[in-house]
């Protein structure tokens, strides 16, 4: 959902996950994951901020400014993972699905399985992360005046309330795709009633904050600033993420788009349902561009025709049942008449599967809606 340097639940295996992260821990069944990317993002705080952090500890060795840098690396790890579980939990809370929570390189994302369906809930999801950061740095900062100034504690507990600080205020920049642009998308959603021209404001809001990011580390360097090597080093990395992902948004946004006029009925093909045991070969003759649910003797519908497996069965074993050759029926390929445009093509976008069975609001089969079918309508001009 966001970054601090920086918005189908996968299953891992061992200590490793299905795409090379290092599984931590699971939330909710979510898991969190630690990508390889997060080593480097922390070598470099650590590189650039050691020397920084023997100038705050005077006294203090070169081996205790190097210390001192790893846990602040460690620390804004921590912090970046308080802010995603808060968008993690809250999703959750509202029943948005999430994929995962991943930890990488300087930043944090948590994959929610479903675009919110109402501004409210793209808003309050947005919202949790830096609500989370802010409290935690607003405890560190309390804690702070109980702990002796000047050693290697305090300066712990402050780096904790700067990262946080950090972490909280930057998400709160109005740009996609960090919570702050989801939260201004959120706004002009509600106002103009659709949501990609939110994006669009969210995408433009994102271009200026790489931009004042830019422009603040340039700054640095021509002032002589301690950090300005940090914050070169942080301001690169995050303008560039800044503007990946408000890019990715857009295009994302364009492919769940649904065109006005555009009504589902009009995209599914008429449904057929046939005996699961009928003959391959005149299930497959039968269809003639329509979709056939295969039905068993106990009512229970077996899947869809494959026609492409069909196909290659009927070649072998004409008379083969037509079950053999049936696409699962599973929850994420039945769609409601009703369904929300968007929405049915989010879905249709995300699950592995070729064709969606379209059912009435009492369950009864409607229609089957291929993803060709649907691709079409999506991309050519509407008149």
């Amino acid at each position: 959902m966001d970054a601090t340097g920086a918005g189908t639940r996968r299953r891992s295996s061992g200590r490793a996950s299905l795409d090379g992260g290092l599984l931590l821990f699971r939330v909710d069944g979510v898991p969190v994951l630690l990508a390889p990317s997060w080593w480097i993002g922390a070598l470099v705080v650590v590189v650039l901020y050691a020397p920084l952090a023997g100038r705050l500890l005077p006294g203090a060795g070169p081996a205790t400014g190097w210390v001192l840098a790893a846990a602040f690396a460690v620390l804004l790890a921590l912090s970046v993972l308080a802010h995603e579980l808060g968008h993690c939990l809250v999703a959750l809370r509202l029943g948005i699905p999430v994929r995962r929570v991943r930890l990488f390189l300087l930043g944090g994302l948590s994959e929610v399985g479903r675009t919110p369906r109402t501004p409210a809930y793209e808003g309050l999801v947005a919202a949790a992360g830096p609500v989370v950061s802010i409290l935690l740095a607003g405890l560190c900062g309390l804690l702070l005046l109980a702990v002796p100034s000047g050693g290697i504690t305090w300066l712990l507990v402050a780096e904790c309330a700067v990262a946080n600080l950090a972490v909280g205020v930057f998400n709160l920049l109005p740009g996609l795709p960090l919570d702050g642009g989801r939260m201004l998308r959120a706004g002009v959603w509600a106002l103009t009633g659709t949501r990609l021209k939110g994006t669009r404001a969210g995408v433009a809001g994102g271009w200026l904050v790489a931009t004042a990011l830019l422009v603040w580390a340039l700054w640095g360097l021509a002032a002589g600033s301690d950090d300005r090597w940090l914050r070169l080093g942080v301001c690169v990395v995050t303008a560039s993420f800044v503007v990946v992902g408000a890019s990715g948004e857009l295009a994302a946004e364009s492919r769940r788009s649904w065109p006005d006029g555009l009504v589902l009925t009009d995209l599914v093909r008429p449904v057929l349902q046939l005996p699961a045991e009928s003959p391959v070969s005149d299930a497959l003759a039968a269809s003639a561009g329509r979709g056939v649910v295969l039905v068993r003797a106990d009512g229970v519908a077996a899947g869809l025709l494959d026609e492409a497996s069909a196909q290659r069965l009927a070649e072998s074993s004409p008379h083969a049942p037509a079950e053999q050759a049936a696409e699962p029926i599973r929850a994420e390929t039945v769609l409601l008449v009703s369904d929300p445009g968007e929405e049915v093509a989010e879905r249709v976008r995300e699950a592995p599967a070729w064709q969606f069975l379209v059912v009435d609001e009492e369950g009864r089969p409607a229609g089957v809606l291929r993803r060709e079918d649907l691709r079409a309508a999506l991309t050519e001009p509407r008149r």
